[in-house]
């Protein structure tokens, strides 16, 4: 739809969300696109709810009941301390089977379908935050938020969850309120959502301002000395425009080498 509304062929976007999941999705377009990966690492906040004592196929509400446990004696603190203590900061992590990450070429969720299950690496992932509060009327219901790095399955931070708790659960409702600084008071429905400037699509990282002589050398690809403040660097040209985004180079990183460059060299 956005390729047809832009007239543009290069359309991307910074990270899938689930099937089942709203919220909010980061799209480049033109050649924004090659600096898509600097979105996709900045870290994400979701809200969702985690229903204790059903396990499903697939994690999250979308699949079917494989399993129910009698967890009516789990308690709040029971929960918090079982978030606070094994699923915040640094962890590991088992993808889920119904990820779209690759294993041997093919994408979990494509095997998942085929009923085929492989073993997968258990991968560091970290947990900033893991906020979780009891629903009155419903105690085995528990709303989430969780900030986390790029990379961390949601479904698998509430199935694990449930096994910690001596049971099951799984899933709900699931929503993506924020990558980096982007949240949904940014957003509007794709169908009017305006281009913005590429400029600002970087803003998270550090902004590295060049006068006219350097954006010339940008243009070409050039190492330069490394800019001021943390990597990567958005570099902006005298205009305002983003010119390229540099990372560090060389053995002590005192030099800047382009990994994406934007503006052409005509």
């Amino acid at each position: 739809m956005l390729r047809r509304r832009f007239g543009e062929r290069r359309v991307g976007h910074s990270g899938t969300l689930d099937p089942g999941a709203t919220g909010l999705l980061l799209v480049g377009v033109g050649s924004l696109t090659r600096a898509l990966r600097f979105l996709t690492d900045l870290p994400k906040t979701y809200t969702g709810e985690v229903v204790l004592g059903v396990e499903t196929s697939t994690l999250d509400a979308d699949g079917e009941v494989v399993a129910r446990h009698d967890m009516a004696g789990v308690r709040p603190d029971d929960v918090r301390a079982a978030v606070d203590e094994h699923l915040t900061g640094p962890i590991q992590q088992v993808p889920p089977m119904v990820s779209a990450l690759k294993v041997g070429g093919r994408r979990l969720h494509e095997l998942a379908r085929e009923g085929v299950e492989v073993e997968r690496q258990p991968r560091p992932v970290l947990v900033h935050r893991f906020d979780i509060e009891s629903v009155e009327g419903d105690p085995l219901v528990y709303r989430i938020e969780v900030e986390c790095s790029s990379g961390t399955y949601i479904r698998s931070l509430a199935a694990d969850l449930g096994h910690l708790l001596g049971g099951g659960a799984h899933l709900r409702n699931l929503r993506r309120t924020a990558i980096g600084s982007f949240t949904e008071a940014d957003a509007e429905p794709p169908e009017v959502a305006p281009l913005r400037p590429p400029a600002e699509a970087l803003r998270d990282y550090t902004r590295a301002e060049v006068d006219s002589a350097t954006a010339g050398l940008v243009a070409h690809g050039r190492v330069l000395p490394a800019f001021a403040g943390p990597a990567p660097w958005a570099v902006i040209g005298p205009d305002g425009d983003l010119l390229a985004v540099y990372e560090p180079h060389g053995p002590d990183g005192g030099s800047a080498k382009p990994s994406v460059v934007l503006v052409t060299n005509g």
